[in-house]
């Protein structure tokens, strides 16, 4: 966008509109040819999904036409919308001149752009500064917890870490050490090092008691200021900040993985800032590029001090660390969430969509808790048949939603930060009449 063009507006969020049954016959036709071609294990076709086709804002449309009002995010990804037109003129711009380079031998001027943007944002806890903080780009939110691990062992020289039940921080090995669920682990535990001490989440006691017990085998603490896969669990008010304290006590780094709730999804631009707090190490993923795949690990200089200068290899990286595309979408969605505020909005329209569903669904045994911060909010039915019967029936009427917590026993609401607020409490009356309904099944 040149500097004389006006921004363009955040775009209205259609209403859903169903042309086919759902799913319809393209969706079913491409399930046959996926399930030909792809691991068994990747892609659930049981119920058959819906085909995505194209995507803006806040809406979607699969392959047979259909208009879906999408509530996820694509996984917490799309926080300033599907296919921002700043960001697609970013990326064609960028692709048109630099597509790919060389991240950590003959570096492309615009990782040098971002790593200066990520600097400025970094959790500055109780001052007016961010503190001097160095930084690691890579490709997935697995990565950037990879690098946070190793920059642990680097700078204490101990392996072990605590993370939390219900913790989900990545599939890749040292990631998958750190998450909690015993059907992703258990499967490639003979190479797993189990060098992980699970603590009870939102409960400090625990973690002392563990930090009592460890002696000096831990190094750092792992944590996501607000569970997504977990259930969108949000901890008591404090216990951050009691983590931080823990930490400075027994030597500890702070790690914090904002890849889920980072740049704006909880109303601020990290979680951390809810209770200024400084973390160690800052993983960041998912909607820093709103759509391309990106994250980055970011840090206390004093941390990154840890690792050796390059001397013309580095000990931690990969083919498309910086890559300039990525790099340039980032940077174009970091500014429209910097003009348009919307950790500001996600605040406001969250404490909206919370006031709703907890009136909507006051009267509904089935329902546990409806829970969040931000536009990150759990519903957590009382049984996962419940809340899994809901999302397909949900997908039926044109909304997109995902499972999460134990056996996916939530649903889970985290749209793009741009959604449309008429959109969005229709969708909310939508889902309590889903789940009332079900209430009613349920009590017969």
């Amino acid at each position: 966008m040149s500097p004389t063009q006006s921004p363009p507006p955040i775009p209205d969020t259609l209403e859903p509109a169903l042309r086919t049954r759902i799913p319809g016959p393209e969706s079913r036709a491409l399930a046959e040819r996926l399930a030909r071609v792809e691991s068994r294990n990747v892609t659930a076709l049981d119920p058959i999904p819906i085909f995505w086709e194209r995507a803006t804002g806040a809406n979607l449309w699969d392959v047979d036409g259909n208009r879906f009002v999408d509530l996820t995010a694509a996984f917490g990804v799309a926080n300033v919308g599907h296919a921002h037109p700043e960001l697609i003129e970013a990326l064609t711009m960028q692709a048109g001149s630099l597509l790919h380079g060389m991240g950590d031998v003959h570096p492309p001027r615009v990782k040098v752009e971002l790593l200066e943007r990520l600097a400025t944002l970094y959790p500055r806890g109780d001052s007016d500064e961010p503190p001097r903080v160095r930084s690691v780009l890579s490709s997935s939110g697995s990565d950037a917890v990879e690098t946070a691990i190793k920059t642990a062992l680097l700078a204490t020289g101990r392996a072990g870490l605590l993370a939390f039940e219900g913790a989900y921080h990545g599939l890749s090995l040292g990631a998958l050490d750190c998450t909690w669920r015993d059907d992703f682990r258990a499967p490639f535990d003979a190479r797993l090092p189990n060098a992980t001490r699970f603590a009870t989440f939102d409960d400090l006691d625990d973690v002392r008691r563990i930090a009592a017990e460890s002696g000096e085998s831990i190094g750092a603490v792992l944590v996501e200021p607000i569970q997504g896969r977990g259930g969108e669990r949000v901890p008591t008010r404090g216990f951050l900040r009691g983590l931080r304290e823990i930490c400075d006590e027994a030597g500890w780094l702070l790690i914090a993985d904002e890849i889920y709730t980072g740049f704006g999804r909880t109303g601020a631009i990290f979680a951390c800032d809810h209770e200024r707090v400084i973390p160690d190490l800052l993983c960041v993923g998912k909607g820093l590029a709103s759509g391309m795949p990106i994250s980055a690990c970011i840090g206390l200089e004093s941390v990154f001090e840890a690792w050796p200068r390059s001397q013309g290899e580095a000990l931690h990286t990969q083919t498309f660390l910086g890559h300039p595309a990525s790099c340039a979408a980032a940077l174009a969605s970091l500014e429209v969430s910097r003009r348009e505020d919307l950790p500001a909005r996600a605040r406001k329209l969250g404490a909206e969509v919370l006031e709703r569903l907890r009136a909507g669904l006051s009267s509904v045994t089935t329902v546990r808790e409806v829970r969040g911060l931000g536009l990150m909010i759990g519903i957590e039915c009382n049984r996962p048949k419940i809340s899994l019967d809901a999302s397909e029936r949900l997908l039926e009427r044109g909304y997109v939603l995902l499972p999460s917590g134990d056996g996916g026993r939530v649903l889970s609401l985290t749209p793009p930060l741009s959604i449309g607020r008429d959109a969005i409490m229709q969708a909310c009356d939508a889902i309590v009449a889903c789940l009332a309904d079900a209430g009613g099944y349920e009590s017969r």
